[in-house]
Parts: structure tokens; C-alpha cells; sequence
């Protein structure tokens, strides 16, 4: 038995696929790729799939994996062949490997966002008055119940720019298992937010506490 993780993009229409409705995607495309995948054990035997870091609904991304075992020894170039073969068209594997590194050393991710609105300029300076405060308290859901959280140590942004649709921002965000920070958490709670028209997110890359790319 061989374990394998399999990096994938995830874009365009696919962004409208939950995480649900992602899991059983992959079930039928590997299933029609024909590769020999292993089911666990036990009264309900099923496909054994891991992501590591599921996607929300809406994001777009360029960097994501999901785990796997397969009974036989088949070249990761198979692998990815098939299953791109197998795939819907907004979703295609660039990558297989063996697993390096283990699902619990994730802690950031880094996220693309586009901001569409008819000011750019004064929009961008909301945000820099916005990210600039002390703190940034917010309500997150948990669990067991709300929890208001200081958002200022969970995010960094890497770059802030105007474009013709309004402003770009790079955003570093925590994805630990003890606290997963979604860019959304961020935005909707910004006051200025009423300024912005759409928003397009897409994450780009996945890192480690030691900030080394997640492989």
C-alpha cells in the first residue's frame, strides 16, 4: 500500500462546490479513473480521503491536496493522467507525491482578493486605517459557542494595490488546527464594506509554522 497526496487547482466553476460535494466529485473521478484506491475497514467500508485543508465555498485556489492510499505501485505521472481524465475541467491535478510533511504542520495560508468597487482610492484608504488599529476584535464561531477572537495577530498583508476594478490584496492568513482564520472573518467585519461591490478570493499557497511550503 502506498500513500500519495495529489495537488490540485480548483477554479473557476468549481468554486460553487462545497466541500461536501467536492469529497464525492473525487470519490466518482477516482473511481472512473480506475486506480486502485484502499477503502477502510469494517461495516461501512468507503473510500479513504483526507483533505487537509478544506476550501470554502466561493474561494477559488491554486494550491490544494488531498490524500490518498492505493494498493499498487503506479508513476505519479499515471496517477495524475488519469485522474485528470477523470476530473471535472475547473478542477485539475498539477502534482503527486508521496506525503512529506503531516496535515497537523499546517499554519498559514496565503490568499489573492479582489475588491471590486468605484473608488478605489478611497476604499484603499478605509482598509489601511482598518488594518492599522491595535486590535481587530471579532465574533468567530466555534464549536461550542462564539468567541470573540483579536483578528491583529492571525493575518498579515503581504500587498495592497489599486487596479481598474478597484483593489488587490495579498492576505497571510492562520490555518492552524487550534485557530483557522478565514479571509471572509476579516472583510466581513470591516466597516467600510458597504464601498465594496464583489469579491473574488482565491488562495494561493500553503505553509507551515516554519513557513516552508506545504508538501
Amino acid at each position: 500500500m502506498r500513500k500519495i497526496r495529489v495537488f490540485f487547482t480548483k477554479l473557476g466553476r468549481a468554486k460553487y462546490i462545497s466541500h461536501l460535494d467536492s469529497n464525492r466529485c473525487w470519490q466518482r473521478a477516482i473511481k472512473r479513473s480506475g486506480l486502485p484506491v484502499w477503502y477502510t475497514e469494517g461495516f461501512n467500508p468507503h473510500m479513504y480521503l483526507t483533505f487537509p485543508l478544506p476550501l470554502s465555498l466561493g474561494y477559488e485556489s491554486r494550491y490544494e491536496c488531498v490524500d490518498l492510499r492505493l494498493l499498487e505501485d503506479i508513476p505519479d505521472e499515471q496517477v495524475t493522467a488519469r485522474l485528470n481524465d477523470s476530473l471535472p475541467p475547473d478542477i485539475r491535478v498539477f502534482r503527486c507525491a508521496e506525503p512529506v510533511m503531516d496535515q497537523k504542520e499546517i499554519a498559514w495560508a496565503d490568499y489573492d482578493i479582489l475588491l471590486c468597487c468605484e473608488n478605489g482610492e478611497a476604499l484603499s484608504r478605509t482598509l489601511n486605517d482598518y488594518f492599522e488599529q491595535d486590535e481587530i476584535k471579532v465574533w468567530k464561531k466555534t464549536k461550542k459557542a462564539p468567541k470573540e477572537i483579536d483578528l491583529k495577530p492571525h493575518f498579515q498583508v503581504l500587498e495592497q494595490a489599486l487596479c481598474s476594478e478597484g483593489v488587490k490584496l495579498t492576505l497571510r492568513c492562520t490555518t492552524s488546527i487550534e485557530v483557522n482564520i478565514n479571509p471572509s472573518l476579516l472583510l466581513d467585519n470591516f466597516p467600510g464594506k458597504e464601498q465594496i461591490e464583489t469579491v473574488s478570493t482565491c488562495r494561493t499557497m500553503v505553509y507551515t509554522g516554519k513557513m516552508e511550503q506545504f508538501v
